[in-house]
């Protein structure tokens, strides 16, 4: 007898229908024998409706009342679940994240997980029983109920399986799997069979939004066995797991994307020490990510300094920034909404010269003008117009051959 968590989606528990469709799957895999944890996410469309509504009393709504908020949402999906189950004559326990309980710190809107305490949940999987819990959220030491960030729900079922010390963690979305990008943008986008967690951590901070970076952390130091399948069809889906000679030998395993993306420049500030500090102190202050940073220094000893941010933090950052802008005796700030980070990912990268020529080869190759640039050892990052995103994308995936199968060793 197997220990398996779940984590099933906003479509795959879109409506009544699906929902019913996931507690037969369940029910069908715990007749079995198996030991069965079901994490899930709100149904599909009920999170942003959420927001929306809070965005219509506040124009920042208060974190802490966005968590209360938003947490509903699993709620209603956990009970929804439970329901169906015990209809099919299945056994099921639903628990919110704080009756679990998922400890987490106090960060609202981002928390992060301390701690899990799984004497209930063993007590239920003893009995018979189906566990179903509310993905996304849990609870900090005050009582007060916290948000793990948007996709939440893929941590609360790594971190459930890495307590329990499941045997697998299964991620039920609908997609059949991880490809080497985005099928929809690149019709000869081909599923993979693996994917290393360093490939997978790349491919989820950079945009592909098959699982949630923290997720893939997770379950890479825990060392969970993670798998991504399709709620819909049947499939093996793609393991995703540490690196070993059975990996596919390919030098570029696939191509992330992220149209969140929006940048600000400040320009004319003077090239002191300290200035990037005192310009991104205050925007880290504010809890807002920074993603790639260039700085450009001129002649006339001020430097232009540039950073991305999601496009949520957009106007936050920029009022900020035009007050830094004041403070710092600099010209200008500019930013611009309309432009997108395409990523190349691969472990393949670290033994093999010329990757980086060769992706910008194909770009040029198509007319399309780099504005940034950022590397690690197995990625490199591009900005670009927002226009050239899909024409982008399958030049890349044609420059390195993405559409065929790679040789094994």
């Amino acid at each position: 007898m197997g220990l398996f968590v779940y984590k099933f989606g906003g479509t795959s528990v879109g409506s009544v229908e699906r929902i019913k469709a996931v507690a037969e799957k369940v029910k069908k895999v715990h007749d079995q024998g198996e030991q069965l944890v079901i994490v899930v996410s709100a149904m599909s469309g009920e999170t942003n409706r959420l927001i929306a509504l809070a965005n219509e009393i506040q124009k920042y709504p208060n974190s802490r009342e966005m968590d209360v908020l938003l947490s509903t949402g699993e709620q209603v999906t956990t009970s929804l679940l439970s329901m169906a189950l015990h209809e099919l004559g299945c056994p099921a326990c639903s628990y919110t994240g704080g009756q679990v309980k998922i400890l987490t710190d106090s960060s609202h809107t981002k928390a992060r997980i301390i701690n899990i305490d799984d004497k209930r949940m063993r007590e239920d999987l003893t009995a018979g029983r189906v566990v179903v819990v509310a993905g996304f959220q849990g609870v900090d030491d005050k009582g007060n109920i916290t948000t793990l960030g948007r996709g939440g729900s893929d941590t609360t079922a790594v971190a459930l399986a890495a307590a329990l010390k499941a045997d697998e963690c299964c991620i039920f979305t609908d997609v059949d799997g991880v490809y080497t990008t985005d099928p929809r943008v690149e019709p000869n986008a081909r599923r993979l069979e693996k994917i290393t967690f360093e490939e997978m951590l790349e491919m989820a901070s950079l945009g592909s939004k098959v699982l949630q970076i923290r997720s893939v952390e997770f379950a890479g130091k825990y060392n969970v066995p993670l798998r991504v399948l399709s709620s819909f069809t049947e499939g093996k889906g793609t393991l995703i797991t540490y690196e070993d000679d059975q990996m596919e030998q390919a030098l570029i395993s696939g191509i992330a994307f992220n149209r969140d993306e929006a940048k600000l420049t400040i320009t004319g500030v003077p090239d002191l020490p300290g200035v990037a500090y005192k310009i991104l102190g205050p925007i880290a202050d504010a809890n807002i990510e920074v993603d790639m940073i260039i700085q450009n220094i001129a002649g006339d000893e001020t430097t232009d300094f540039t950073f991305t941010v999601h496009r949520n933090d957009y106007e936050k950052a920029k009022e900020l920034l035009d007050s830094i802008c004041a403070e710092l005796g600099a010209k200008a700030v500019t930013g611009d909404v309309k432009i997108v980070k395409i990523s190349i990912v691969g472990v393949g990268m670290r033994s093999h010269a010329g990757i980086a020529s060769t992706m910008f080869k194909a770009l040029a190759d198509e007319g399309i003008n780099i504005r940034m640039i950022s590397t690690s050892e197995i990625k490199i990052s591009v900005v670009v117009d927002e226009k050239y995103l899909e024409l982008a994308v399958r030049a890349l995936h044609s420059a390195f051959e993405l559409d065929r199968e790679p040789v094994e060793s």
